[in-house]
């Protein structure tokens, strides 16, 4: 299952969005914005991060105008990687390399056409392990420390 939310800034790309995750038959709930009224992006990259962390997810996508501020509130949660991508290499290459378990995009920056090519690139990058393990321990190290657990 996929998490999804957006603040007013990307509510019509979440829509485009959604709209091909049910074609490309991907399971998903949106978490919000509902009708593009004005909100807080922090409050929906922690609702759908928390889905993720918590295995409700496997993965999250986020949606506001640049994409950066809720992808900043989304990396606050314990266990996400959410990477911002404007191009289906990053896309594929944060799955492969980052393990990222969440893809955060820019409403007001992307298409529909280039937002969705995106998101498949995204879920269908397999983590590659090896060399990048060690570098994803090494993230989960940084946020262990933060937390007083080093």
């Amino acid at each position: 299952m996929i998490a999804i939310g957006c603040d007013q800034a990307g509510f019509e790309l979440k829509k485009a969005v959604m709209e091909h995750l049910t074609e490309i038959g991907c399971e998903f709930k949106d978490f919000g914005c509902f009708e593009g009224e004005r909100v807080d992006y922090p409050l929906y990259g922690e609702k759908v991060a928390r889905e993720v962390a918590e295995g409700r997810a496997r993965f999250g996508i986020v949606i506001c105008g640049t994409g950066i501020g809720i992808s900043m509130a989304a990396n606050k949660v314990k266990g996400i990687r959410c990477a911002l991508c404007s191009d289906t290499y990053s896309a594929r290459m944060t799955r492969a390399h980052n393990d990222a378990n969440m893809l955060a995009m820019g409403g007001r920056v992307l298409g529909p056409c280039l937002a969705c090519d995106i998101v498949d690139s995204f879920l269908a990058g397999e983590f590659e392990g090896g060399r990048h393990q060690r570098r994803v321990d090494q993230v989960t190290q940084i946020e262990r420390k933060e937390n007083g657990q080093a």
